[in-house]
């Protein structure tokens, strides 16, 4: 059970660089010049690979988690755990709405600002204090 809760905890851990990252990208795309093709374009291949690589990342972290919840019994009928998996739920959302930003941005179809992508990153960082508060400290 030790080697999966590892392989887990990389897993995850990986997959919130991305989420981490990717909005950094967004604000960056936001921010070019009217007529810096290949800055967008560059930006726009970056933003394309690691959106690939983040949910490449996501299925084992959310796999090996199943494993250890369903197979394992951890944190089975806890409070805990079941708001974490409300957590994991929203992170999916995030991963999705992610995903749905960067298609719009490659139709050049989204109107928002840097400042708009700054404060839409901060939501994985509450999303990450939040499990790790809730599988570390259980606190119900």
């Amino acid at each position: 059970m030790l080697w999966i809760k590892s392989f887990h905890i990389i897993f995850v851990a990986s997959w919130f660089a991305g989420l981490f990252y990717l909005p950094r990208i967004f604000v960056n795309l936001a921010m070019v010049e009217p007529g810096s093709v290949a800055e967008r374009q560059r930006l726009l291949l970056m933003a394309r690979k690691l959106m690939r690589f983040m949910t490449l990342l996501a299925v084992p972290a959310l796999g090996l988690g199943l494993w250890l919840w369903m197979g394992y019994g951890i944190g089975s009928g806890s409070g805990w755990m079941h708001a974490k998996l409300a957590v994991v739920v929203l992170l999916l959302g995030y991963h999705h709405w992610c995903g749905r930003i960067l298609r719009q941005l490659e139709r050049n179809e989204s109107h928002r600002s840097h400042v708009w992508f700054r404060w839409f990153n901060e939501a994985p960082v509450l999303m990450m204090t939040a499990a790790v508060l809730l599988v570390v400290v259980k606190p119900f």
